[in-house]
């Protein structure tokens, strides 16, 4: 077995839904290196806004519950997290505590 070591497991912050209806947040990644274009996508878009609607839906923080799948895979053995601001380190800390429900990881699913 080979464990994962995972990169950018909140996609340059686009899983935080933070990008949606085009938003672009002072000092955020995508808004600092637009070179970023594959996050951009529509499909890319599409799937994010579902994924947020969903954790939302549970009443989870987007970026809390996209950190906290990528820690439930078994293969996983280190989540690179990347936090531009004190208030996204704790979110992304406090991530290793979360255990999504069966609910919301058929969701993903």
């Amino acid at each position: 077995e080979c464990g994962l070591l995972a990169y950018s497991p909140l996609a340059f912050g686009v899983l935080s839904g933070k990008y949606l209806n085009g938003a672009r947040p002072d000092g955020a990644r995508l808004t600092r290196f637009e070179r970023f274009t594959r996050y951009n996508e529509p499909g890319i878009t599409a799937a994010t806004a579902a994924y947020v609607a969903l954790f939302r839906e549970h009443g989870l923080d987007p970026a809390q519950a996209a950190l906290a799948f990528v820690n439930s895979r078994d293969f996983v053995t280190a989540n690179i997290i990347g936090a531009t601001t004190m208030a996204q380190l704790q979110t992304n800390i406090a991530s290793i505590d979360l255990v999504l429900s069966p609910e919301v990881l058929a969701g993903i699913e």
